[in-house]
């Protein structure tokens, strides 16, 4: 059936609804934990034009041959694995991302770069189902690489000028969609076992969408590593994050995750919810990027991003202004301000015609504060990597500081 189809022949069937013929079919990459792989392929105008009257890609001004395409095909063939939440988050992400490239993408217009998508088995499901690819799940999109031809590295540095592009595509794609967010919170998905007890009800369907909460690394789906962590005598972190908060039944990692859980306010807006130098391309000079692979993207607020941004891919000097060795408290540098203000002068710039939300700078910070917060809670249930030294000092200067902790117990 549809999961073991030869890569090469669901390629040819694909092409063949868009009326092109395949050229080449070669693998570049696994997919995390063995859950598919991606393809680049070549195809060319076929002899007899698409059926159906299906348009064509028009090529790239970057394509070398004209009527040739350079196109990727990301195909999803799970383990054999049933029920576990890791497992059934990883299907349900492949869903969001096929609903990300053909509902979100194209309203992002073209100051937002993103790959479009040509046919996906989403899209064209009455197709795919007679042609024998009913039980599949694959994409075929334009290659990001003619134009944005620098990968970014597994856990790499980013340079200054990708780090500056990487921001303002970020606070572009978090601005503009706000202007498409749907007006109910019950057509996004909810946590992966939640989702799935929610299909049982309802025999199985969904209409598809993004996740309800974006990213991976929020408490509702991590806690067994929160447990884990609370038990963790011989880490700070344990008394820091998993203790009961003065005035409140909840920690501070519950209290905090509360507050980032989306509900609906003028804040919230589309993330990607994995943010890293290994999901972007960038052109040659660095000065712009394109970001990929959205099986997290959803709801929630756009300093998560950043989170995750600063500090895994962002130069350590960028930040502190040196390199040198990291106090254990650390409040808010020049540098990180000078990159906080970049996005969100930017953000702002872009909100739709008629949006009139402020978010105040000092808003604003008590928000990025939280989401560091957040991240670092993830990163010492999961393991620390990156900046995590400079992470860690901020976190701590957080915790310590009296005003943010009674603001953090009135959001509840």
């Amino acid at each position: 059936m549809g999961s073991s189809m030869e890569p090469r022949r669901a390629a040819e069937i694909m092409l063949s609804w868009l009326g092109l013929d395949l050229v080449s079919c070669a693998k570049l990459q696994t997919l995390w934990a063995g859950y598919g792989h991606i393809y680049a392929i070549q195809a060319r105008t076929a002899h007899e034009h698409g059926r159906g009257g299906t348009p064509r890609p028009r090529a790239s001004r970057e394509e070398p041959e004209e009527g040739m395409f350079h196109l990727v095909l990301k195909i999803i063939s799970p383990p054999a694995r049933h029920g576990d939440e890791g497992h059934l988050r990883k299907m349900l992400s492949y869903e969001v991302e096929q609903f990300f490239y053909d509902q979100v993408a194209p309203t992002l217009g073209d100051d937002v770069a993103v790959a479009a998508c040509l046919a996906s088995t989403r899209r064209m499901r009455e197709r795919a189902a007679a042609d024998g690819l009913a039980d599949l799940t694959a994409t075929i999109m334009t290659d990001l690489r003619l134009e944005f031809p620098v990968a970014g590295g597994r856990r790499a540095v980013l340079t200054p000028r990708q780090v500056h592009a990487s921001l303002a595509w970020l606070a572009k794609f978090h601005g503009i969609s706000w202007g498409s967010l749907p007006g109910a919170l019950d057509t996004f998905l909810l946590p992966p076992l939640e989702e799935a007890q929610r299909r049982q009800r309802r025999g199985g369907r969904s209409g598809g969408s993004l996740w309800l909460n974006g990213g991976y690394t929020y408490l509702a789906t991590r806690r067994s590593e929160y447990a884990s962590l609370a038990k963790d005598e011989g880490s700070e972190w344990s008394a820091a994050f998993c203790t009961p908060a003065r005035g409140s039944s909840g920690s501070v990692a519950e209290q905090v995750a509360g507050f980032l859980t989306p509900s609906g306010r003028p804040y919230e807006t589309y993330i990607h919810g994995d943010v890293k130098s290994e999901n972007l391309f960038s052109t040659a000079a660095g000065d712009r990027v394109a970001f990929f692979d959205f099986q997290y993207a959803g709801l929630g607020l756009g300093v998560c991003d950043l989170a995750k941004l600063f500090t895994c891919a962002v130069p350590l000097d960028m930040l502190t202004g040196t390199a040198s060795a990291m106090p254990d408290e650390l409040p808010m540098d020049y540098g990180e301000r000078t990159l906080l203000e970049q996005y969100r002068e930017i953000l702002l710039g872009r909100r739709p015609e008629g949006n009139r939300l402020e978010y105040a700078w000092d808003d604003f910070c008590r928000h990025w504060e939280a989401a560091l917060v957040d991240w670092c809670r993830f990163q010492a249930s999961w393991g620390f990597w990156g900046n995590s030294e400079w992470l860690q000092a901020r976190v701590r200067s957080i915790l310590k500081d009296q005003d943010w902790r009674d603001w953090l117990l009135r959001q509840a």
